[in-house]
């Protein structure tokens, strides 16, 4: 069984920076992709960035790249947000989560999720 739990969200000013991270349990976690998705107050759960079970394997929304930048930890087993550049309409609860498959870019690929963190940018 699979489980995520993210931290790192908070209040930031826009143009900041705020790095998400995600730690991953399970017994085969490093077989799993782990990625982000964010969902704004009345929105659908938006896809951002996916890594894979090896370094090589990394997957952005086009809107994403460029600001977000994904990373992982195989050692560790944490995947990590960097997001800079941050403006209000990045305000959301980003969630990680589990797929079998990469990558994969609708919520209902994903297997296992987090709580989420809520990520606050004012204007």
């Amino acid at each position: 069984q699979v489980q995520l739990v993210e931290s790192g969200g908070g209040l930031v000013q826009a143009g900041g920076s705020l790095r998400l991270s995600c730690a991953a349990s399970g017994r085969t976690i490093s077989n799993y992709a782990l990625g982000w998705f964010r969902q704004a107050p009345g929105k659908e759960r938006e896809f951002v960035a996916v890594a894979g079970w090896n370094t090589d394997l990394i997957y952005y929304a086009d809107s994403m790249e460029g600001r977000f930048t994904i990373s992982r930890d195989h050692a560790k087993n944490i995947v990590y947000l960097q997001m800079n550049s941050l403006k209000p309409e990045d305000t959301a609860v980003y969630y990680c989560a589990a797929a079998i498959m990469f990558p994969q870019t609708t919520p209902s690929d994903y297997i296992a999720w987090g709580q989420g963190t809520q990520v606050t940018v004012s204007s």
